[in-house]
């Protein structure tokens, strides 16, 4: 596809996002992609060195919590679509500091979706705000049920409740100014580059260095693993083909214990570094469950699959030992993004209780 467009990609320096921008500089040369991101703790420019100097890339460091400086965007570089990823999303930290959530998640959104209202006033033919939200705005699953695109919404963690608030406000807009809008809400992401305080890459730095792997409560909460890049090509295929006003549901049929994942990952850790069997999941330290932790979620993906196409490209196992196989190719990365302020936060996060 070589049509001339003007992407902005919110997030883009974040984990799921420098992915997305990664799929569309390379896959569609002809779009321009306007990466957007404020460079947080999460935000790494690291994760995008090999498309820097693409002709069809460019980056702006700014913060969507700032509505003039989300108008200028819009103004100066003609958008004419919105991939909208920036987000607080650690649920631990929007337990301590509601408040960010609610300013970047809600607020944020918001000062996007007017930028974009004003921007297309003269018509929305060819416009799209597409709104990238999470499974957890549903709630917690206690029986054998998955969440469909028609579940109420039950958020129960700060961070939920922020993107549950923000894709009513997408969807208010639809409805009120007619934006054409898709949402998509997505199980738990893992691969490359994601940022250590989520549980894969977390697990692995520690076993990797031998400390204490922290695991909540019992480690009986589940969760639906979708690989990254799976995630990725689901967004492309929503962003072209999925219908105005629609909600798609992303995930990837692979509900896992977290005690069970983190043994699963201490297996292929003791082999891919010669240790002997066992030897890594004896650093497995239960420690005092989260505030309010959901029990399950779990995706039915099923809309998505029949009206798009998309389905999950590979297995967890196949993933995980992809992802596990880049984090140790990639010692500087990790050393990069845990220095100063994370040690800070990991030391009062999981101090022992």
């Amino acid at each position: 596809m070589s049509t001339q467009r003007n992407i902005l990609i919110t997030g883009g320096a974040g984990f799921i996002g420098s992915h997305v921008v990664r799929r569309f500089v390379t896959k569609y040369p002809g779009y321009r992609i306007i990466n957007l991101d404020a460079l947080t703790y999460a935000g790494n420019m690291e994760n995008l060195r090999d498309v820097e100097k693409a002709s069809n890339y460019v980056f702006l460091k700014a913060d969507i919590r700032e509505a003039e400086a989300m108008n200028k965007v819009f103004t100066e570089h003609d958008i004419d679509a919105v991939i909208h990823l920036a987000a607080e999303s650690h649920v631990d930290r929007s337990i301590s500091d509601p408040m960010s959530f609610v300013t970047t998640n809600v607020v944020g959104t918001v000062n996007l979706l007017n930028a974009a209202r004003v921007a297309w006033k003269g018509g929305y033919d060819g416009k799209r705000f597409y709104h990238v939200s999470t499974d957890e705005v549903y709630g917690s699953l206690h029986d054998d049920s998955l969440f469909l695109e028609t579940t109420p919404y039950d958020p129960q963690s700060p961070y939920s409740a922020s993107k549950a608030a923000s894709d009513h406000f997408v969807r208010a807009y639809g409805n009120t100014y007619k934006l054409p809008f898709v949402i998509t809400n997505c199980s738990n992401n893992y691969g490359s580059h994601q940022f250590p305080e989520k549980l894969i890459p977390l697990m692995i730095n520690n076993i990797r260095n031998s400390k204490p792997l922290p695991v909540y409560g019992k480690g009986e909460n589940v969760r639906d693993w979708l690989w990254v890049e799976d995630h990725a090509a689901a967004i492309d295929e929503v962003f072209h083909r999925g219908v105005n006003g629609e909600t798609y549901n992303i995930g990837g049929h692979n509900e896992w214990k977290n005690i069970d994942l983190v043994h699963l990952l201490c297996g292929i850790m003791d082999r891919k570094l010669g240790r002997a069997e066992g030897e890594s999941a004896k650093l497995i330290t239960y420690v005092t469950d989260r505030a309010g932790h959901d029990l399950r979620y779990a995706i039915d993906a099923g809309k998505v699959e029949r009206e798009l196409g998309w389905r999950p490209s590979i297995t967890f196992e196949q993933g995980l030992e992809r992802t596990v196989d880049w984090y140790l190719a990639n010692p500087d990365w990790m050393e990069h993004v845990t220095s100063g302020a994370y040690r800070d936060y990991y030391d009062a996060q999981y101090a022992a209780r």
